[in-house]
C-alpha cells in the first residue's frame, strides 16, 4: 500500500509538473528565437543610415565592420546595380523577392536563418541588408533554461513523493500489522491479536478483528469440547457392546469381534485427546500410506471373503509418505474402500492400486451417476450420510492433491482416485512402510483373502 501511494503521488505530481514545464519550455524556446530576430533587425536597422547617405563600397564596408554581425560576416548589403557587400547566404530569388515587396522577410539558410531588410534609396531605388542568424543564437540560454525547469520539477515531485510516503507510513504500518495478522490466523494461530492503530477506520477495523479473532476461539473451544463429549457418550454402547464380546463362546469369530471393539475403542480415545488439544499445539504430520492401507486391508478382506468379493493389490511394495494425520488417513481410505461395500451387491470385484502419485479403488458395480454430487458434504443419493468422500477430497487436498471420479477401464464401476504430493520423509519408528508379512496376497482372478 505504501508504494502504491508513492506511485499515485508520484504519477500525479508528474502529470502536473509535465502539464507545466511543456508549455513553459516551448515558450523559453519561442523567447529566444525572438531575440535572435530582434537582435538582427536592429543590426539591420543600425547600417539603415550609412546605406542612405552613401553606396560607396569602401564606405559601407567599413561601416558594416562596426556593428556586431558584420564584424563577425554575418551582415551583407545588396545594394541595386552591385556586388554584394558581404558574403550573401539568402539566394538571389529571395532578395528580389524582398525588393519587390518592400516587406522584411525571415527565410531558412544552411545553418539557421537569414533577415532581409528592405531600405528605400533616392531614385526609387531598394538595398536590401541581410543578417544571418546562426542556429546556435536561435536556441542560446534554452538548454540552460531546460536544466532549471527540469531541476525544479524533479525537486517539487521529490517533494511530493516523500511528503505522501510519510503520511502513508502510518497508515501502511497498521495496515500491514493487520494483514499480517490475519494471515497468522488463517495459519490456524489463533491467539494472534493485533493493536489497533492508525486512521479511524484501521483501528476500528483492528478491534473488530480482536473482536472476531475472539468469538472464533470461543466457538472452537466450545466445538471442540462438544466433539469430545460427544465421543466420551459412544463408550456406553461400546461398553455393552464388548461385555457381548466377552460373552462370545471362544473362537475365530469372537476374537474377530473383541478386536473390532479394541480398535473402535481405541478410536474414541484418539477423538477425544484430538478434539481437546489445543489449535495451537498441532503439528504437521506425515504418513505412510503402504501401511495404512496394509492395516486396513487386514480388515476389510474379512467382509471381502465372506461376500465372495475378487480383489486384487497393485503397488503398495514401498512407503509412500503423505502430508496428513494417520487418524485422517485412515479415515480417507475406509470411506474408498467401505464406499465398495455399501454401494455394490455382494460379489462384486475390486481393484486396489498405490502409487508415488495416487490411491486409486476401482470396482465392478454400476458406476456413480453424479460425481459432482457425491462429493458434497452431507448430500448422498444411496441414503448414507454423504460424509465419505468428502472425507477423502479433504485429505487429498491436505496432501496437496484432489479427488477424482470417473469410470473405470478395466472392471467398469467407479473409479476413486485420491491424488497426492509423496514426501520424502523416512519412517521414525523403524518400520519400512511395505505390506507387513502375514497380509492377504490376492491371486488375479481367484477369491482374495
Amino acid at each position: 500500500m505504501r508504494s502504491a501511494l508513492v506511485r499515485g503521488a508520484l504519477a500525479a505530481t508528474s502529470m502536473v509538473a509535465l502539464a507545466f514545464l511543456l508549455p513553459l519550455a516551448l515558450l523559453a524556446q519561442q523567447i529566444a528565437h525572438d531575440r535572435a530576430l530582434a537582435d538582427a533587425r536592429q543590426q539591420a536597422t543600425a547600417i539603415v543610415a550609412a546605406i542612405a547617405v552613401t553606396d560607396d563600397r569602401a564606405v559601407l564596408t567599413r561601416a558594416a565592420a562596426t556593428t556586431a554581425a558584420g564584424a563577425d560576416d554575418r551582415l551583407v548589403l545588396h545594394l541595386p546595380d552591385q556586388q554584394p557587400v558581404g558574403t550573401p547566404r539568402a539566394t538571389a530569388t529571395d532578395v528580389s523577392l524582398v525588393r519587390d515587396r518592400r516587406h522584411p522577410v525571415t527565410t531558412d539558410v544552411p545553418g539557421g536563418l537569414a533577415y532581409l531588410q528592405p531600405t528605400a534609396l533616392d531614385g526609387g531605388r531598394t538595398a536590401v541588408v541581410e543578417v544571418f542568424v546562426p542556429a546556435a543564437d536561435l536556441r542560446r540560454g534554452v538548454g540552460t533554461a531546460w536544466l532549471a525547469m527540469a531541476g525544479l520539477a524533479a525537486l517539487l515531485v521529490a517533494g511530493s513523493v516523500a511528503l505522501a510516503d510519510r503520511l502513508g507510513a502510518r497508515v501502511v504500518a497498521a495496515a500491514r500489522e493487520l494483514s499480517g495478522a490475519a494471515r497468522r490466523f488463517g495459519a490456524e494461530d489463533l491467539t494472534t491479536r493485533v493493536r489497533p492503530a492508525g486512521p479511524v477506520e484501521l483501528a476500528e477495523a483492528g478491534t473488530a478483528f480482536n473482536v472476531m479473532a475472539d468469538r472464533i476461539g470461543s466457538l472452537v473451544d466450545a466445538e471442540r469440547e462438544r466433539a469430545a463429549d460427544l465421543s466420551h457418550r459412544l463408550r456406553t454402547p461400546l461398553t455393552a457392546l464388548r461385555l457381548d464380546a466377552d460373552a462370545l463362546p471362544p473362537g475365530g469369530a469372537a476374537d474377530r469381534v473383541r478386536e473390532s471393539v479394541d480398535a473402535l475403542d481405541a478410536e474414541i480415545d484418539a477423538i477425544i485427546l484430538s478434539a481437546r488439544r489445543p489449535a495451537e499445539d498441532a503439528r504437521p504430520e506425515v504418513t505412510d500410506l503402504t501401511e495404512v492401507l496394509a492395516d486396513r486391508l487386514a480388515f476389510w478382506t474379512v467382509p471381502a471373503t465372506h461376500q465372495r468379493r475378487r480383489w486384487e493389490v497393485r503397488g503398495g511394495t514401498e512407503p509412500v509418505w503423505v502430508a496428513a494425520g494417520r487418524a485422517d488417513v485412515i479415515g480417507a481410505v475406509d470411506a474408498m474402500l467401505g464406499n465398495v461395500f455399501r454401494h455394490t451387491a455382494a460379489g462384486t470385484p475390486f481393484r486396489i492400486t498405490l502409487t508415488r502419485d495416487a490411491l486409486t479403488v476401482e470396482d465392478g458395480g454400476p458406476g456413480i451417476a453424479d460425481s459432482a454430487s457425491a462429493v458434497r458434504r452431507g448430500v448422498s443419493g444411496a441414503r448414507s450420510t454423504g460424509l465419505g468422500l468428502d472425507i477423502v477430497r479433504r485429505v487429498a487436498a491436505e496432501a496437496g492433491g484432489q479427488l477424482t471420479i470417473d469410470r473405470g477401464d478395466e472392471l467398469g464401476g467407479a473409479r476413486v482416485v485420491m491424488s497426492y504430493r509423496a514426501v520424502a520423509t523416512p519412517p521414525v519408528d523403524g518400520r519400512s512402510g511395505r505390506f507387513r508379512r502375514g497380509r492377504p496376497q490376492p491371486a488375479r482372478g481367484a477369491d482374495r483373502h
